[in-house]
């Protein structure tokens, strides 16, 4: 078990913790001299002979350390709040309360320190006002124990309740990747470099691989001390110390806020949906993109909030909102944060992340607004997945998933009604019903097109993909075409795409004279003659040729000068070629194979570049292989 104290400035909180476990704790020079804690001190101790070890974090009470108490705050089983019977209900200890209570720490315990100061009459007093400002929230039954840390009284009663709750605290979950957010990193000699923190999720054994901090750099842990007691394995809920090693890591890299993980966890984000709630202390309403000091594990970063629900959010209510963090942070769905002010002199509310990969656009939306109801509703990935995708117009990926929830694809049971659709470039998660209704919809544009261009034989597929104001990424686009093409339910032409029982002709007049261009086309080869050079009337030609070209037949590489479809065929297969020799495509190289000057083979290329066949990357070419003609003939 993990216990924090919390309560304002002089109440007694690290002494309580020494006359509690016999042990003066981490104090530091200017803490002593001062006789303040100024930052967050950790001890261990075993409350009775042959209990587990109890680790405990003494956090600062005075205000201008509040952002150093958020720190020890985060990951811990139970608070211990502190009030001072001499002075009761204090600034501090309302604020810390507001901080656990948002934090969602699920237990706490009120110690009355300072008892031998004063009459019992005081003490009772004090007990009375501390249960009026407990009784509206989650700790309304906490047990109150009144003692001195001087004369020990009331001592070993809060021992034993400590005890009680000991053995009541659920242990966490140890499935997962691991997570451990760092609050402290020292370098302890013939050792190297050491870091502490309480670790979140999954486990972590000696010589396991980890990730540091929003740059993800690989560490491996050399030791590791879990409760403050050499092991080989630790796990969830445990305070956890790892010896790190790796190339060239130093100290200076390394500071409190950053996270180590899993590797497959590592996803640093600066766009955040959460679940919002404003104190109702907060003498004023919370308004739409307002600066804040976001505290997100132990990291402390400044950002904006976008409210998602209106333009203003009332004191004690709640809101969908999504922040703007101004450095990058790590967060899975359920963890705990809270906001203070852009001065950070109070605590203005807090909530719980719900998609730390927050969408950019389209944030107001009904159905994204959906989407986080049900991300607020259930932390359950089968869950949350039905109503994720039934409001989702281009799927969901799985590795976010995996990230977003901390689950890995192996554990995952996903309901009957979902697909993972394969991608040239990775899978993506649809209900079977979108899908479907996707492959419809397509085919409903396709038929529009074919009546808005009756001459045309069809776009090819990122014409189609702007026709029909797709959503889809372009990998999932060309995979949905491809089941339909597969299925028959659309056909191509080249590289056009049409209903299987449509069909453009040439009228009698304009095959007479395509039987008489023809032979020109059939015997140039590589080098096709300008509709000016054909002999005929040039508007006629011009006309014929690109209704030729709207059916397939044809290709128009520049203005006036066409291809047919099967010396773009084989201009395409020497492209092929030549990518099989070099994947990086040079001008050059494409003028020598097809023996034409530089200026008509960048046309060429150009043209290629427009059928989506080529991507140019400066001077350079490589061949994209979802493209039709990319595809080889099967033996």
């Amino acid at each position: 078990m993990i216990v924090g104290t919390a309560g304002h400035i002089d109440h007694g909180k690290t002494a309580l913790l020494e006359a509690l476990t016999g042990q003066a704790g981490d104090r530091r020079r200017e803490e002593r001299e001062r006789g303040m804690t100024i930052d967050l001190g950790y001890l261990y101790a075993a409350l009775e002979p042959g209990a587990a070890l109890t680790g405990f974090i003494d956090v600062p009470g005075h205000e201008r350390f509040t952002h150093n108490m958020l720190a020890g705050a985060h990951g811990i089983d139970l608070v211990l709040l502190v009030v001072a019977a001499d002075d009761g209900v204090m600034p501090q200890t309302r604020e810390h309360l507001a901080i656990v209570e948002l934090l969602g720490i699920p237990r706490a315990i009120v110690a009355i320190t300072k008892c031998d100061r004063v009459e019992p009459s005081r003490v009772q007093a004090v007990r009375e006002q501390i249960a009026t400002l407990l009784a509206p929230g989650p700790y309304a039954e906490a047990q109150l124990i009144a003692l001195s840390s001087v004369t020990l009284e009331g001592v070993q009663t809060l021992r034993q309740a400590l005890l009680k709750a000991q053995s009541e605290v659920l242990q966490r979950s140890q499935d997962g990747g691991f997570r451990l957010a760092i609050d402290r990193a020292f370098s302890v000699p013939g050792a190297g470099i050491v870091v502490t923190g309480t670790a979140l999720s999954g486990q972590v054994t000696v010589g396991d691989s980890l990730v540091l901090g929003p740059l993800g750099k690989t560490v491996r842990v050399r030791g590791l001390h879990a409760q403050n007691q050499a092991a080989n394995v630790a796990v969830a809920g445990q305070r956890v110390a790892l010896n790190l090693s790796a190339e060239r890591l130093a100290l200076s890299q390394i500071h409190r806020g950053q996270w180590l993980s899993a590797p497959w966890l590592h996803a640093p984000t600066q766009r955040l949906d959460i679940d919002l709630q404003l104190l109702p202390a907060e003498p004023r309403a919370f308004e739409h993109f307002e600066a804040v000091h976001v505290h997100l594990g132990t990291r402390d970063v400044t950002g904006r909030v976008a409210l998602l629900e209106g333009d203003s959010l009332a004191p004690g209510q709640r809101m969908f909102a999504q922040l703007l963090v101004n450095a990058p942070v790590q967060a899975v769905l359920g963890d705990r944060l809270i906001l203070r002010d852009q001065s950070a002199q109070r605590t203005l509310g807090g909530g719980r992340v719900l998609d730390p990969f927050a969408p950019s656009r389209h944030r107001r939306s009904p159905e994204r607004l959906a989407q986080l109801t049900a991300l607020a509703a259930s932390t359950r990935l089968e869950d949350v997945l039905p109503p994720l995708l039934a409001n989702s117009d281009s799927g969901l990926d799985p590795q976010q998933l995996e990230r977003q929830f901390n689950r890995p694809r192996a554990t995952w049971v996903l309901p009957g009604d979902i697909r993972l659709i394969e991608t040239r470039q990775a899978p993506v998660l649809f209900s079977a019903s979108r899908w479907q209704a996707l492959q419809d919809e397509l085919q409903q544009h396709l038929a529009r097109f074919h009546e808005q261009e009756p001459d045309h034989m069809g776009p090819d597929r990122d014409r189609l993909r702007r026709f029909a104001g797709s959503a889809l990424d372009r990998p999932v686009f060309i995979s949905l075409l491809e089941q339909l093409l597969a299925a028959g339910r659309i056909a191509a032409s080249g590289p056009w795409l049409h209903l299987p029982g449509h069909e453009v002709r040439l009228s009698d007049e304009e095959q007479a004279l395509w039987l008489q261009l023809q032979p020109r086309f059939d015997t140039a080869g590589f080098d096709p003659p300008w509709v000016r050079d054909l002999g005929y009337d040039e508007a006629t030609v011009r006309a014929l040729l690109r209704k030729m070209a709207r059916l397939g037949l044809l290709h128009p590489v520049v203005r006036d000068l066409f291809y047919t479809d099967t010396m773009i065929r084989r201009l395409a297969a020497m492209l092929l070629q030549l990518a099989d020799d070099n994947p990086v495509i040079e001008v050059s190289a494409f003028r020598d194979a097809v023996g034409l000057g530089r200026k008509r083979s960048i046309q060429i290329l150009e043209y290629f570049d427009r059928l989506g066949l080529t991507r140019r990357v400066g001077d350079r070419r490589q061949i994209r292989p979802d493209n039709a003609l990319a595809r080889r003939p099967k033996d």
